[in-house]
Formats: structure tokens, C-alpha cells, sequence
């Protein structure tokens, strides 16, 4: 699909330790401020049980997890917006992301200063918010201008959208995210080529010490309570410990150390999972001989679409979709049980394909 999820926020947060929890690449860790001026791009695969339990069913000789691009990007500093520390770079790199992972420090250790002098995420998301908004507003002042000649021009639709870039300065002035305006889609229309900062989804995710993997802390109350009236996700994780966790080879070394943390599965898993939901992406199966494999598409995309993903030519060619429910499978244990029960549907090009979706395509070229 293309899509990528920046994973932001201040200096020696844990942004990078957790990129190399989910990554297959991994980057340096440092206790050094501004260590790096340069992103971290890497691919993770997207934790999925149901792919597991569909092998039991109908084998495969391998599994192949759909991926999400994640990118590690260098942390922020106040003034960001004014090129401080290496702010251009970042905002540059957070431009290009489809969403974002605000990386929130959450812990106390003496040994790693926080670059502000004191633990306190709430004012670490507002730092981060204002750096974004600020570059938000400079880029809608810009356009202003040119749609202000515009309008002494007497085109068309300028006056319409000046009116459009107003309410937005106004919006951005109330140190509000483009995310919380109540925009038509006609008047998003207006700014969509702008890539506002702002505008992107983003999710929060606490870095807290391992003790407090299970039940957070009082700096994640505080976020916890920030956040409650705003329509955004936030997770805990210990990133130290996902990182260790992520080193052991052995599945059941992995097992034994997450029960050893009171924790059920990675927090890293959670954390992915929820970024592919926040970019509004679903998965599909095919199934069978070689693979078993989840694909990626965005929610809503039509059959032939979809087919597309899998191949140009199954999209070009596209006659028909095999269709079997994820849950039918399971409860009926196999592809002939579920088309004898009439769960195999048939369906053609207007077909919204739906998560967990398993797809036999019938194509000619």
C-alpha cells in the first residue's frame, strides 16, 4: 500500500528503542540528545492470529503476514518549527508519514536527563502539537497569498477558498490540530495538497519502566486524563523490556518472559495492530499451496481493487471473487464444509471486500 507511520516525539523519549521492537531494521540507542539526524525506516509485520488459525485448517508450506512501513523519525525539539535542534529534518519526514506514533516518556531515570529538565508528558504533547501547528500555520499563510492575488484576479473559486484558509488560521490560532476541525469534505478539498502536519491521525503511546508495564504510573494517569474528552488512542508500554523480549529467538522463551512481566502478548503487537486500524486499513486472506497470506487494503476498496493489491493483472482481468468469511472457516473447519453450507459467495465488481475476507479470484487476461 505505501502507507507510513512516523513514530515521533522529544529527545530520548524511546522512540527508537521501540521502532526496534516492531522493525527489521535496527538503529542505534543512545542517551545522548539529538544523536541522530537522520530517519529510521524499517517494515513490521502486522501481528494477525487469524492467519495462524486458518493454517490449521488449510496448510500452506509458509505464512506471510501483511507489513506496515514504519519510520523512526529524529526527536523534537522545542522551537522545531524555527529549525531548532534539527527541526526541518523532522518536519520534513513527519510530511511524508500517512500517521503518527507520539512516543510519550513516562519514566524517571536520573542517568538520561529529559531535555526540558523534568518528566511531564502532557507538556511534552502540547510542545509537540505547537511545533506542528506553528508549520501548519505558515504553510496556510502561504497559500493565502497566492489565493489572495487570486481573488483581485476575479477567478472563480478563490473567494471561497480564502474563506476556506481563514477558517483554518483561525482553527490552527486556537492551538487546535486541522485533525479536530469540523471541515466538509469540499473545503478538506481545498487544503488536501498542503499535507498539513496536524491533519495526520495520530495515537499516543506511554514509555513507561518495566514495573509499570502492567498498571502504568501517575505520568500516565496524567495523560490518561489529557486526552479523555479527545478522540485519540493511547497505549503503555514498557519499551526496554519489548526490546529485550524482541531479542530472544525461541517462541517460548518469549512466552516465558512476558508471563515473567505479567504481560499476555508484546505491547509492541498492540501498538501495530492499532496503527493499521488508525490508517484505516483491513486485511484479506488468500489461502492454499505455497502461502498463506494477509493483504493490505484500505477499508472499502471494491473486489477488482483488491485483486489489484495482489496483482495488476487479476484487477485487469477481473471476472469474479470467491468469497468465505473468516468466522465460517473456523466454525466449519474447512473450504468444501463451508461451500456445501452455502458460505461460499460469489461475487462480482461491486464487492466491498471485508476484514478477514478469504479471497479466490477468478480472473482472464
Amino acid at each position: 500500500m505505501g502507507l507510513k507511520c512516523g513514530i515521533v516525539g522529544l529527545t530520548n523519549s524511546g522512540k527508537t528503542t521501540m521502532f526496534n521492537c516492531i522493525s527489521n531494521t535496527k538503529a542505534a540507542v543512545t542517551d545522548f540528545a539529538y544523536s541522530t539526524n537522520k530517519s529510521n525506516i524499517g517494515v513490521c509485520p502486522v501481528p494477525d492470529e487469524r492467519l495462524a488459525n486458518i493454517d490449521t485448517f488449510i496448510k500452506a508450506d509458509k505464512l506471510i503476514y501483511a507489513t506496515l512501513d514504519v519510520v523512526d523519525i529524529p526527536g523534537l525539539a522545542k522551537g522545531a518549527s524555527q529549525g531548532e535542534g534539527i527541526g526541518n529534518s523532522f518536519l520534513a519526514d513527519v510530511r511524508l508519514c500517512d500517521a503518527l506514533i507520539h512516543v510519550l516518556r513516562c519514566f524517571d531515570n536520573e542517568n538520561l536527563p529529559h531535555v526540558e529538565g523534568s518528566v511531564d508528558p502532557v507538556r511534552d504533547i502540547e510542545i509537540v502539537d505547537f511545533e506542528l501547528q506553528v508549520k501548519d500555520l505558515e504553510q496556510i499563510n502561504k497559500k493565502m497569498l497566492k489565493v489572495e492575488k487570486a481573488v483581485k484576479a476575479g477567478e472563480k473559486t478563490a473567494k471561497h477558498d480564502y474563506e476556506v484558509l481563514q477558517k483554518y488560521k483561525a482553527h490552527l490560532e486556537n492551538f487546535q490540530n486541522v485533525r479536530t476541525m469540523d471541515a466538509t469534505p469540499e473545503e478538506k478539498a481545498v487544503v488536501s495538497d498542503m499535507m498539513l502536519l496536524t491533519e495526520k491521525p495520530m495515537m499516543f503511546v506511554c514509555n513507561v519502566n518495566d514495573e509499570d508495564a502492567v498498571n502504568g504510573n501517575a505520568y500516565v494517569d496524567s495523560v490518561r486524563e489529557y486526552l479523555k474528552d479527545k478522540d485519540a488512542e493511547m497505549l503503555v508500554i514498557a519499551a526496554k523490556i519489548e526490546a529485550e523480549i524482541a531479542e530472544l529467538e525461541s517462541a517460548e522463551d518469549r512466552a516465558e518472559f512476558l508471563r515473567d512481566a505479567g504481560l499476555n502478548e508484546p505491547g509492541v503487537n498492540k501498538v501495530i495492530q492499532a496503527a493499521y486500524k488508525m490508517l484505516n486499513l483491513i486485511s484479506f486472506f488468500t489461502v492454499g499451496g505455497k502461502e498463506n497470506r494477509a493483504w493490505t487494503i484500505r477499508k472499502g476498496m471494491l473486489a477488482p481493487q483488491a485483486a489489484g493489491v495482489i496483482h495488476s493483472d487479476l484487477e485487469r482481468g477481473f471476472i469474479r471473487a470467491e468469497v468465505i468469511k473468516y468466522a465460517d472457516l473456523v466454525q466449519l473447519g474447512s473450504e468444501l464444509k463451508c461451500k456445501e453450507a452455502g458460505k461460499l459467495a460469489v461475487e462480482g465488481k461491486n464487492y466491498e471486500v471485508q476484514d478477514g475476507d478469504i479471497l479466490h479470484i477468478r480472473f482472464n487476461v
